[in-house]
């Protein structure tokens, strides 16, 4: 069921959202060769929890492993999400994927961006660069009267005009009470179909972008996903809501 948020609920996500978008752009500040993942994760958590929120990710449940242990989803290179922070440093000439989630007031923000570790390899510029503009052209097109499936078709076109290959086992989501709601956004398929996009609904649309194959596999801890040819991935999110019929960005500072 798709939850058409009020105005009220609307302020809620923006807030936490907002929180978001700060602690993304506090872990960047931070990210550099040498630091580990785990030094980022606790930046993330003091900063979140200063601001009265609670970190969404961390202790999140699915059946049959561990409850996930960190604030921040960190992954790097050929790990494409929900990689666990450790003390792994982080080396020049790696992208790191951070993905952060906030609690406030009962309601959800989601947002993740990658980040260059020092020098990168051309390849590896173009794919976070047509990642990122994979997001905003899933974005252009999320507008009243449109439908899901023109989100998905917007970022699969956008991607594998380039040659990159969008990843098929995961999807963006709606955010709002809950992290993940209804209507799931796969970032691949076909126009005009999909549920009808309506003025109140909030959506993380996220494209996961991979150098080689769209194919992944999850590692024996149960949550870290990774390319099937370890080959690197890229991924950008944004929480957004439809506002007057077009999309506001809430994941923004």
């Amino acid at each position: 069921m798709i939850l058409i948020k009020s105005k009220r609920e609307i302020d809620y996500i923006r807030e936490s959202c907002q929180i978001v978008a700060e602690t993304l752009q506090l872990v960047k500040r931070y990210t550099k060769p040498g630091v580990s993942t785990l030094e980022l994760d606790k930046i993330a958590e003091d900063w979140i929890r200063s601001n009265d929120a609670v970190p969404a990710f961390k202790g999140y449940k699915q059946y049959g492993v561990m409850d996930f242990p960190g604030t921040i989803c960190a992954s790097i290179d050929e790990v494409v999400v929900h990689g666990i922070p450790s003390n792994r440093v982080l080396k020049e000439g790696e992208i790191f994927s951070v993905d952060i989630g906030v609690i406030k007031n009962n309601y959800y923000g989601d947002a993740a961006l990658s980040i260059a570790i020092g020098d990168i390899s051309k390849e590896k510029k173009k794919l976070m660069d047509v990642t990122e503009k994979s997001l905003y052209k899933g974005i252009e097109v999320a507008k009243v009267n449109n439908r899901i499936g023109d989100i998905s078709a917007a970022v699969q076109d956008y991607v594998e005009s380039f040659g990159f290959s969008i990843v098929r086992d995961l999807c963006g989501h709606g955010v709002g009470k809950k992290l993940h709601e209804d209507p799931q956004i796969p970032n691949f398929g076909r126009k005009n179909t999909g549920p009808l996009i309506k003025n109140g609904m909030t959506l993380a649309i996220e494209p996961m972008v991979n150098t080689g194959t769209y194919k992944v596999n999850v590692e024996k801890d149960g949550w870290t996903v990774v390319t099937a040819d370890r080959k690197p991935s890229a991924h950008f999110e944004h929480s957004i809501a439809i506002i007057n019929g077009k999309p506001e960005i809430l994941t923004v500072n």
